[in-house]
């Protein structure tokens, strides 16, 4: 078996080799495409132009969004052109970015919404402090943390993954470069590698105990409130939030704990549009475009714009 080098050429094996199959995988994935780019294009639109919008939950909703722009785009386009032109391959320098890339902003993303938990959080328990706590400054500071300790895991993943050697045929039974899937055409196990999954693994689940602890405390003092219509409204702003963080980081816990099988498996490659494909698509919906402040602030923007026009 020969080794895989650094001049390479990976083969994402995707969902079929069926022709029809994979044109319709490729306008499926097209319209999700569009659908999240516009999604969070708006919201990036609509958090910077209206002044209104420029408190801390709309500041992390932003940063958000640039995640999921990266974290789709790294991904779907690839998959799209591949199965268009019947032509999976994807070069090793391409592969190593589309797993550093993929880290990065996954991790991002996964601290961005343990902080954008924080948030609700503050704001019902402790509406007094609300200021002093979300400042400004603590924001950025959160916001950047967020962001470093997504690139530090990035480092460490690819570095590890492709510090093993790798042999036999370079079939990367996925629609992109997965780590499971590169760990399986090692020559001999990678330790390394293992470790640095583990400890995502734990520092994840960190993240998704710090996220149900916020929201048990807000559920809890939500239900104390007086008023129905309050607590309506701070369960439909909530529970949503819940659930995508449940669906995400379930799917990525489920992927990289569960032994992969000897023959390429339909539920792995379905698992995977579930920590990839749906967050960057849902996370417009559940967090911003169906907000009645972000509805407003749409319509002013809109007004704005056939004011200028005409």
């Amino acid at each position: 078996m020969d080794n895989l080098t650094s001049g390479s050429t990976f083969f994402l094996m995707g969902f079929t080799d069926i022709r029809e199959i994979q044109i319709l995988h490729a306008m499926l994935f097209l319209l999700i495409y569009l659908a999240a780019l516009l999604g969070n294009l708006l919201i990036i639109l609509v958090t910077t132009k209206d002044h209104c919008l420029h408190t801390p939950m709309y500041f992390f909703l932003k940063n958000l969004s640039f995640l999921d722009l990266g974290l789709i785009s790294i991904t779907v386009p690839k998959s799209i052109t591949n199965s268009l032109m019947n032509y999976n391959t994807i070069s090793f320098l391409g592969c190593v970015s589309q797993v550093f890339f993929f880290f990065s902003l996954a991790t991002t993303e996964v601290v961005l919404l343990t902080v954008m938990s924080y948030d609700p959080y503050v704001a019902i328990c402790h509406p007094l402090r609300y200021n002093s706590i979300m400042s400004h400054g603590s924001c950025v500071r959160m916001a950047a943390s967020s962001w470093l300790s997504g690139g530090l895991n990035a480092i460490l993943h690819t570095a590890s993954t492709f510090s093993t050697p790798m042999c036999g045929s370079p079939e990367v039974h996925q629609f992109f470069c997965d780590v499971p899937q590169l760990l399986s055409l090692a020559c001999s196990p990678n330790p390394g590698e293992f470790v640095v999954i583990g400890l995502s693994l734990v520092f994840d689940f960190g993240c998704f105990v710090f996220i149900d602890i916020s929201y048990i405390y807000v559920f809890s003092t939500v239900l104390r409130m007086p008023s129905r219509e309050g607590r309506a409204r701070a369960f439909s702003t909530c529970l949503p939030h819940l659930i995508v963080v449940t669906l995400f980081l379930s799917s990525v816990f489920f992927a990289y704990l569960h032994p992969l099988p000897k023959s390429p498996s339909l539920l792995d490659l379905l698992i995977s549009v579930f920590y990839t494909v749906m967050p960057p698509t849902m996370n417009p919906l559940i967090y911003g475009l169906r907000n009645k402040d972000m509805k407003t602030a749409l319509k002013k923007l809109r007004m704005t714009r056939i004011c200028k026009l005409s």
